[in-house]
This record gives structure tokens, sequence and C-alpha cells, in this order.
């Protein structure tokens, strides 16, 4: 499938905002969805909808089959050693909160040590605060530099056998900075920490092998993968995974019940509890043949194009100062523009029919590295366009003329 061809299966994008037609450049926060991955959730729907792992009729045979043929893709889509290191959870923030809650009472002792970065979408923050202050462990903050690059050198410096936990994003969601994750877990690993990634806008725009990383877990969402809501994944080493205790309980997680004690099923299911997002999941599982068939390598280097593009235009702007200029980054760019409120520009560029982020982006501590409350970004997906980026900009110098105090 050539890249033109991908683009037109995106009903969102042949739509008009304000009688405008949509440049979305919001893909960070959310993908729009191809019509394979609609048609393959409204089939369910209309057609096959019956419950998983549950019952015999053939309903409940091809829902089974479905859902587990998604883990399958889901494995080979990261190139994880078994199916059972595939969780689904409700996305990356729930893959997270599983961690940080069952790795942690597993693992984490009064006195540990558990690392994030600066640069963490609030997700990746929050999770761990509560388990430090749950287990009596210390966190300690990676920070980055101007550029938002990630001080490797006062990461290696916090290593010790204290630490426990490496918590990092594979790439920022305010800054595009992509991290050296595959270095991360091998400092990491010479002193006996695991590491978990944040991959939510690492793995819709790059190949992502979680054996050649080492990562311990790595967590994404559909939704930022071209599929639906509400559906997401958790990779796990299985040996980690079978040391933890189990997140939830009820359906399916189990293997017997009584009242006087209680056995737990076997991995993925031990981390799956309840009726699943079926729908979702199938979804998902269509979005990945999307992504295979377009080509993730194809998807990265269009991306770079386009990235390349849009930075030195957008340095046109009169009074712009942009946030994340890494060597090493994604196809996201956030900035600001003197004099000119970010909201008040989303909301300019919103009646030409340009969706852009504005506001703190869940990322708090880089607005404050910044000495800014709040930021405006764009961010770019391979359905993106350099005459979009062109329209876009030529709104830009329109706002600052009439916007700017």
């Amino acid at each position: 499938m050539d890249l033109d061809e991908a683009r037109a299966c995106f009903p969102m994008l042949k739509t008009t905002m304000h009688g405008h037609p949509l440049v979305y450049f919001d893909t960070a926060a959310t993908a729009q969805k191809p019509d394979v991955v609609i048609d393959a959730i409204t089939s369910y729907y209309r057609q096959h909808c019956g419950t998983v792992h549950r019952a015999i009729y053939e309903l409940a045979v091809y829902a089974t089959h479905h859902y587990h043929s998604t883990r399958l893709k889901a494995q080979a889509f990261i190139n994880a050693a078994s199916h059972e290191e595939i969780i689904f959870t409700r996305g990356t923030t729930e893959s997270i909160n599983l961690v940080a809650a069952s790795f942690s009472k597993a693992f984490v002792h009064p006195g540990d040590e558990i690392i994030i970065s600066e640069m963490e979408h609030h997700a990746n923050i929050v999770p761990w605060q509560i388990a430090c202050a749950d287990r009596g462990a210390i966190l300690h903050i990676i920070p980055f530099d101007d550029t938002g690059g990630l001080c490797l050198d006062t990461y290696r410096q916090m290593l010790n056998p204290k630490v426990k936990m490496v918590a990092i994003t594979h790439a920022s969601n305010v800054l595009g900075t992509v991290n050296p994750i595959k270095e991360i877990c091998a400092m990491a690993h010479a002193f006996g920490a695991k590491v978990l990634v944040d991959g939510a806008q690492a793995i819709p725009h790059m190949h992502v092998d979680v054996k050649d990383l080492d990562a311990d877990f790595y967590a994404f969402s559909g939704h930022k993968l071209y599929g639906p809501t509400g559906v997401g994944i958790l990779y796990g080493k299985k040996e980690l995974l079978d040391a933890m205790p189990p997140y939830q309980s009820g359906g399916d997680m189990i293997e017997r019940v009584t009242f006087e004690k209680t056995t737990y099923n076997t991995l993925p299911l031990k981390f799956e509890a309840g009726t699943p997002m079926i729908a979702e999941v199938l979804g998902l599982g269509a979005a990945i043949d999307f992504v295979q068939a377009i080509g993730i390598d194809r998807i990265h280097a269009r991306e770079k194009l386009l990235i390349d593009y849009l930075t030195p235009r957008l340095q046109e702007i009169p009074d712009i100062r942009l946030f994340g200029t890494a060597p090493n980054k994604g196809a996201i760019q956030a900035f600001e523009i003197k004099g000119i409120h970010p909201l008040d520009l989303g909301s300019f560029l919103d009646l030409q029919g340009i969706a852009i982020r504005t506001g703190s982006m869940c990322a708090h501590p880089i607005m404050k590295h910044y000495g800014i409350d709040a930021a405006a970004r764009i961010s770019l997906s391979f359905y993106n366009t350099t005459s979009e980026i062109d329209y876009c900009i030529d709104a830009l110098k329109q706002a600052v003329a009439f916007l700017k105090i």
C-alpha cells in the first residue's frame, strides 16, 4: 500500500471543520482511524457479537479466535518471545499503573529507589509517586537539557543497587525527543534494575523490537496506533509477570475459586480480569495489520521528511520559541509565540480548519522547565502533507498579525 492510498483510507481526513478541509495536526493525542479499523468494530457488533473464553457456540468461538489472533499480531509486531507476554489493558495509562502497583508489591521495599525522567507524561509520574508512598521508596528524576535531550550522565550517576525500576518514555509527547532506550536498559540492568518503557508516542512511528531493546516492560495504546480508544498493550518479560500478583480480580483471571482459597490463571489471563474490550481488541488487530501493510519503516521515513520540512517553516514566524530541538526526535513540535496565548492561537487555527494541541499536554514538569504554563503543539503523521504544513504556516502568520499584543 502506498502512502497516498493509505491516506485515502481515513474518512475523517475527508471532512471539514468550520467550513475548511480538516488539517489534523494532533496525532500525538489520538490518531485518526482507517476504514478497516472502523469496519472491524462494526462488523463484530453487527455480525459476530459474542463473549470470549466462556462458551462454545459459534459466535463465542469466533470472538475468542479473533481476540487471541490480535494477541499474536501484537507479539509479532514488537517481537515478544511469547503471546503470554502480551497483556491487554485499556491503554498505556492502565499498563503503567498495573506495573507500578503489581511490580512494586512484589519487588519494592522501604529504602529502595525508582527513577523516572523530567520529560514524562503524568501517566508515567503519578503511578510511581503512589508506589513510592505505598512502599516507602524514594523517587529520583533524570533532568533534560534545554534542547530536550535526556541528561544521561546524571542518569548514570543515579544508578545503584537500590534502584528497582527505571520508568522512561521512549518518545516525549511534548518535546518529540526519542530516548536511547537500548542504552538506558543496559545501564539499568548492570545494577539489577528493571526498565518500563512508555511507548505510546513511539509505537506508531518507528520499529520497536522489545528483545533488541531488552526492555522489561513496554506499554502502548491502541488509539495512537490508528486503532480504537479503550485498548492497549502491556508487554512484560514472562518471568517478571509470573512473579507479580494480579492487579485486578474477577472473572477470567482465576483458575479456581473457593471460600477457603482462590488460585489464579496462567499468563496472560492472570492480568485480564472481567469481560474484556472485545471489539476494541479486534479493532487493534486491524490497525496492526494496516500499519504492517504500509510498513513502519516507510511511515518513519515519511514523518522524518515532514518534521524536517515543518521546523524551518515554523522558524519563519516572528517571535516563535520552539520547545524540543534535540537531534533525535520524532514528528512533534511544541512552541509558543510571544504575545499570543496558546489557547487563543489554537482557537484561531480551529476556525481555519486546523486542529492542534494547546495547554500543558499532561506534562507540567516540562512546562515548569521552560518557565511556561502552556504551549502549542503540532504533531504529524504519515497521512499529513507538506501542503497542509504550508497552509498552517500561513494561518500562523495571520494569527500573529491579528492576535499579537
